[in-house]
């Protein structure tokens, strides 16, 4: 077994972790940080809509040694007061867009540039976007979400419960914001591949998080019969129980998806494949970092509030107070989990499978031992009356 497939059966079983709920709020003051500089990004720099959502016009030209910098400058020249986005293509032309350009003003516009870029004004293509039709496609994308969000908390509060639904909430528009503010930062241009991505990294981000709280409803069963842990410390057992999972999936899922932004954005040019695997890159992560220090956390300290979980939590530090206060009178160092005194239905459910799997294995070995060893003498049959029965007299001369 590998390095890293051992550690996650340790973690599983509870035999190391990091206690991720304990230190919650570091996790809480990074996240707002990181949110406060996305939040003060997206105030000041804005998103770079598309012509797609602005309206506006799309001149592709053939190829031309003109740079993309020398090509912008002179596409703004040819439409003044309008701003220009040149992008080099695989194939040596460029792709220039001018936002907030009419149909009227497209053709002077067009001539302009042929000239400015020493190209045939036929050998340019023009593609027009009028602003209505991304008005439509920005408001589709509005309901899209909502609708999505709604499902989202609606499963989630009927399959778990409704703190697990709110966190679930919480963590994916923690995941939406840190992205809509990189985009802002970056300043790429808000396109349908935008969109696309967006709503792709909020399943990868819900996945995540439905798997590990999955497992915390499973190790909660019957939590409020035993005294041996509280919510937040089976919260967190089942958090590192699926630590190893998450990270494989996410690096497994990151690493295409950066082979497309850094790789194929560089050798193709920007363009929808830049738009769209930035999104991804940057809500994957983001998605792996809530699912792990945001919304299992949130989970344990709603979950924490509820009334029996905080009369469960009383019993467990009373219980481990007088564990170390026998320890303390008798001058022994306290049990780490007052085996002596603990109820069989404290034990935690895959504590007992393991212990039961050493059992057998010991059995297994003691007897494998005795197969090589010489038959012992039978022990005396005076408590066993019914040993001899139907075997005659057990002594006396036989008549």
């Amino acid at each position: 077994m590998s390095r890293l497939g051992s550690l996650g059966a340790r973690l599983y079983r509870g035999e190391v972790g990091y206690d991720f709920v304990a230190k919650r709020m570091i996790w809480y003051g990074l996240s707002i940080l990181i949110t406060i500089t996305a939040i003060v990004g997206l105030s000041v720099r804005g998103l770079h809509m598309g012509i797609e959502f602005s309206g506006g016009a799309v001149f592709t030209t053939p190829k031309t040694s003109i740079s993309a910098d020398e090509a912008r400058d002179k596409a703004e020249e040819s439409a003044e007061g309008h701003t220009a986005i040149a992008q080099k293509l695989g194939n040596g032309g460029l792709r220039i867009q001018i936002s907030d350009l009419d149909t009227e003003a497209a053709q002077p516009v067009q001539k302009a540039l042929a000239k400015k870029l020493g190209v045939e004004s036929s050998k340019i293509n023009t593609q027009l976007v009028g602003p209505s039709w991304g008005e439509e496609i920005a408001k589709k994308a509005w309901q899209g979400l909502a609708i999505f969000m709604l499902l989202v908390v609606i499963y989630l509060a009927i399959a778990f419960e409704w703190r697990m639904a709110l966190a679930a909430l919480i963590a994916l528009v923690h995941d939406l914001t840190i992205t809509v503010g990189v985009y802002a930062l970056v300043g790429f241009e808000v396109t349908p591949g935008t969109v696309i991505g967006l709503l792709t990294i909020l399943g990868y981000s819900l996945y995540d998080t439905v798997v590990v709280f999955d497992g915390l409803r499973e190790g909660a069963k019957g939590l409020t019969k035993q005294t041996r842990y509280t919510y937040s410390e089976i919260a967190n057992r089942s958090l590192n129980g699926t630590l190893v999972r998450s990270i494989n999936t996410t690096v497994v899922a990151l690493l295409p998806v950066a082979a497309l932004l850094f790789i194929g954005g560089g050798f193709l040019g920007a363009g929808m494949l830049n738009d769209i695997s930035l999104a991804l890159f940057v809500g994957l992560a983001a998605g792996a970092y809530s699912s792990i220090f945001i919304a299992t956390p949130l989970v344990a300290d709603l979950k924490e509030r509820d009334p029996q979980m905080k009369a469960l939590a009383t019993r467990v530090r009373a219980k481990r107070a007088a564990a170390a206060a026998r320890a303390e009178s008798s001058g022994k160092a306290a049990p780490a989990d007052d085996a002596d005194d603990e109820d069989p239905e404290d034990v935690d459910p895959r504590d007992a499978a393991d212990e039961e799997a050493e059992r057998e294995e010991a059995a297994a070995g003691v007897v494998g031992q005795r197969g090589t060893e010489p038959a012992r003498p039978q022990s005396s049959t005076r408590n066993q009356p019914g040993r001899n029965r139907g075997r005659g007299r057990p002594s006396g001369k036989r008549r």
